[in-house]
């Protein structure tokens, strides 16, 4: 079972979730983002950042980590909101080019598309945080 901790439900303060490393917890981050999105009133970014945080909690998934990884979305700024996984793994992701015929290494060129670019990762002392930054239209 999926371990949902959202943040006090202040409606400006950001949501974090604590997911343990299975698919079905990429389920569980999009409701965390919709329903904050929701909150905020951006019912328009609702699909690109649910399909973001698909991929970022697929990528934490594939790290073999076995404790739990941290969702996070929170506005940057009034024009940005930010989408963070943290996991306990310290490899970077890397944006790789799919050929046409490949049906995986697309996640990250998605994401890469989605946000024009505003996407990184920092590593920690435990591992990394990915993050990806959507502007508010």
């Amino acid at each position: 079972m999926t371990s949902i901790a959202p943040s006090p439900t202040r409606i400006g303060g950001p949501a974090t979730a604590a997911l343990k490393y299975q698919p079905e917890s990429a389920s569980a981050a999009r409701r965390l983002v919709r329903r904050k999105l929701q909150d905020w009133g951006l019912d328009n970014l609702v699909d690109d950042a649910q399909l973001i945080v698909t991929e970022l909690v697929s990528n934490a998934c594939k790290t073999g980590c076995a404790t739990f990884m941290v969702v996070k979305i929170g506005r940057i700024t009034a024009q940005t909101i930010r989408i963070s996984v943290r996991d306990g793994s310290r490899a970077l992701p890397v944006l790789l080019h799919a050929g046409d015929g490949e049906e995986c290494h697309r996640g990250l060129g998605l994401v890469h598309k989605l946000t024009a670019g505003r996407w990184g990762a920092t590593p920690d002392s435990y591992g990394k945080t990915v993050h990806a930054d959507l502007r508010v239209n």
